[in-house]
């Protein structure tokens, strides 16, 4: 039996050997950890939907984000959950609101971890939409200087990173603009650029208390059939002044992340969002699924599709795991 010079399972024949070649590799590097935060001392107040996840109070979440900086996880995203909610999302640019706190104090304790905030309306408005709402439709241009002023407090608080997420026309420039002119130049901007109105967004509804009252957002995030879409969006950003551009949800829109890849070839993120980490939890509490292997797979996809970051609510998980391969 004739066999040809070249055998591929040569490089498979061992563990040392298929890593020695491995191409695509984790690290702790690529994580950023998410975190939810609540007004109140001591609270931590699991999420149902979200095994092992939960909202914090500030104390708390100093000490979740001390944690990952031990792990070298770099980075943490802010998402906050005000005392109260209004129309106009007041909480989200005041100097005292649940964010600016969480800042300040996590700064404080953690100075070298980056901590990036979430720029978005919905989780401090009392209809949950993500931004203004004027006769039943979202305003977008009347939302541009709100959320432009969310990232500023966010600035002057002491964030690392601000990340809008509302999906506005124009809010890259708004954001960019306002930073600039109030001598934050050197603050970099990681753009939600390719946000879908996914169905995979169900958890994080209830970690973050930011589900819409009444109808949906297919207004402004984007449409999920649509790939050539997406590269329009990240080219508006980038041309806005984006320095890190991101796809989400991540694992059934691989495809969007090479193309932004490729496209544009810069800092690119995915976010493995809150119904991606469910399903594997749920999985994997059944029986279904080998939870730690089937995790792993998954955020190796992401990072082979392209991200250079990948936010991820396994990212302590992960680094575990990693500090023994």
């Amino acid at each position: 039996m004739h066999f040809p010079v070249y055998r591929p399972r040569r490089l498979r024949k061992n563990e040392t050997i298929r890593r020695m070649v491995r191409e695509t590799k984790l690290s702790p590097d690529d994580f950023v950890y998410p975190l939810f935060v609540v007004h109140g001392r001591g609270v931590r107040q699991e999420i149902q939907s979200m095994p092992g996840i939960a909202q914090l109070s500030v104390d708390l979440a100093v000490r979740e984000a001390e944690e990952a900086c031990g792990l070298n996880i770099p980075a943490v995203i802010l998402f906050g959950i005000p005392a109260k909610k209004d129309a106009r999302g007041t909480e989200a640019y005041a100097p005292r609101g649940i964010i600016q706190q969480a800042i300040r104090a996590i700064k404080k304790a953690v100075p070298d971890l980056i901590v990036i905030t979430d720029v978005c309306l919905c989780e401090y408005t009392s209809h949950g939409h993500c931004g203004v709402v004027v006769e039943g439709e979202v305003q977008n241009d009347a939302t541009l200087a709100l959320l432009a002023k969310m990232a500023l407090s966010h600035a002057e608080a002491g964030a690392d990173m601000v990340a809008p997420s509302d999906m506005m026309d124009g809010r890259v420039r708004a954001i960019r603009e306002l930073l600039d002119a109030k001598g934050f130049q050197d603050l970099p901007i990681l753009s939600y650029a390719a946000k879908h109105a996914s169905s995979f967004y169900g958890p994080f509804r209830e970690a973050a208390e930011s589900t819409p009252q009444f109808g949906d957002r297919k207004s402004y995030q984007m449409d999920p059939a649509n790939a050539r879409e997406a590269v329009r969006e990240v080219r508006l950003d980038v041309q806005e002044g984006a320095d890190i551009v991101m796809v989400k949800p991540a694992l059934s829109y691989l495809d969007i992340i090479r193309r932004v890849k490729d496209t544009f070839k810069m800092p690119t993120a995915a976010y493995n969002v809150s119904g991606e980490y469910s399903m594997i939890k749920a999985a994997g509490r059944n029986g279904w699924i080998d939870e730690p292997r089937v995790m792993m797979e998954v955020l190796t996809s992401i990072k082979r599709a392209g991200a250079d970051l990948i936010l991820t609510y396994f990212a302590k998980d992960a680094v575990k795991i990693l500090r023994h391969l």
